[in-house]
């Protein structure tokens, strides 16, 4: 904690300055991003802000139907841990993480193993689901915006310069292909899990034998998690709550953007437009340290609002915040207050979490 704490200083630090250099580079007239906000539907954030809250309980329901082989609980029952475990990633940072898992298992009384395999289902199912949306958004460009949009991708890139048409069919499709091939890869380990970690431990071991029982481990911890999923109706089902979660946090996205009325550059924002910033936003809060991940992420947003969009820097950096506001930190005053009443220390968890991740390692 006390290294990550190091490194937040030194990035705020150095965030500062290259603050004050941007200032000076690319001057922002703060009392028009002042009045950017005050001008504002904010009636328009609350009901962005009640979409996000709408999703912890998605999340809740969706965990309870992965346990319920495992033991059956009500689909909200584990609301509070997903409230809770989200304050602590918007405060902490990466490294809470396994807050989420953590909690579960006390709850539940589960084994820790367990939670995390679920876990990484779940990220899976966010993963698949987001490639959908991103795919159905991206039919909403042309050849050329799709290209530009996509510029930043290599490969992207690199087909451009031989077959346009080939890269605009995989930047449109590309993440939606990786759905269906991670798709029939977990087919293989859901049904052939203990030989792929035998066979992976073979391939492995004359390399490293650490790296192979490692991989061997987790494989069939994997495998554990994947029998959460065991008919095609769950397949269904978990994967339509994934879905409609994540069309809520676009509502959420698309509806903060169209707030801010005196720009028409946003009040005419499109669900198009929203799934590439969010794909910028996911893109920035892979790096995520306590608070100073804030300005970080705000800063990438604002900048990719201007640019997809054409909005003024004022007006781009009041909407990045708003943004930030209503679709992350926005869990925070009701996290806090739900810990409180579960009396549940967020700091004691995070290192309680951290460690007992390391020591299953």
């Amino acid at each position: 904690m006390k290294k990550q704490q190091l490194i937040s200083g030194v990035v705020l630090a150095g965030l500062v300055a290259l603050g004050f250099y941007a200032q000076y580079r690319y001057p922002i007239n703060w009392h028009e991003v002042q009045t950017q906000f005050k001008s504002a539907r904010w009636r328009d954030f609350a009901t962005g802000l009640a979409c996000i809250y709408l999703v912890y309980g998605f999340r809740s329901a969706r965990w309870a139907m992965l346990l319920k082989h495992h033991k059956s609980i009500p689909p909200l029952s584990l609301l509070g841990t997903q409230v809770i475990g989200f304050t602590a990633l918007a405060l902490v940072g990466r490294a809470a993480d396994p807050v989420r898992p953590y909690l579960i298992s006390r709850k539940t009384g589960l084994s820790l193993s367990s939670q995390f395999a679920v876990y990484v289902v779940e990220r899976l199912f966010d993963a698949g689901s987001m490639a959908v949306i991103f795919s159905i958004g991206m039919l909403g460009f042309s050849q050329a915006e799709v290209l530009r949009a996509a510029g930043h991708s290599g490969i992207v890139t690199f087909l451009g310069l031989h077959s346009p048409h080939l890269a605009v069919l995989f930047a449109r499709f590309g993440g939606l292909l990786l759905t269906v091939l991670g798709t029939f890869f977990l087919i293989a380990i859901r049904h052939g899990g203990p030989a792929i970690a035998g066979f992976s431990a073979r391939i492995l071991s004359p390399f490293s034998r650490t790296l192979s029982l490692s991989v061997s481990e987790k494989i069939r911890s994997f495998h554990s998690g994947l029998d959460a999923v065991r008919t095609f109706g769950e397949f269904s089902v978990i994967g339509t709550l994934s879905i409609l979660m994540w069309v809520l946090i676009t509502l959420a996205y698309l509806i903060t953007c169209r707030a801010f009325a005196d720009s028409p550059e946003l009040s005419g924002v499109t669900f198009s437009q929203c799934i590439l910033l969010m794909i910028v936003s996911a893109v920035g809060g892979l790096i995520q340290l306590p608070v100073v991940g804030w300005f970080t992420q705000a800063g990438l947003i604002a900048i990719s609002i201007s640019s997809l969009f054409g909005a003024s820097r004022e007006a781009s950096m009041a909407c990045a915040a708003s943004l930030l506001l209503v679709t992350y930190i926005g869990v925070i005053p009701l996290g806090l207050i739900w810990a409180q009443f579960e009396n549940i220390s967020l700091r004691r968890v995070t290192s309680d979490s951290e460690l007992t991740q390391a020591a299953m390692k």
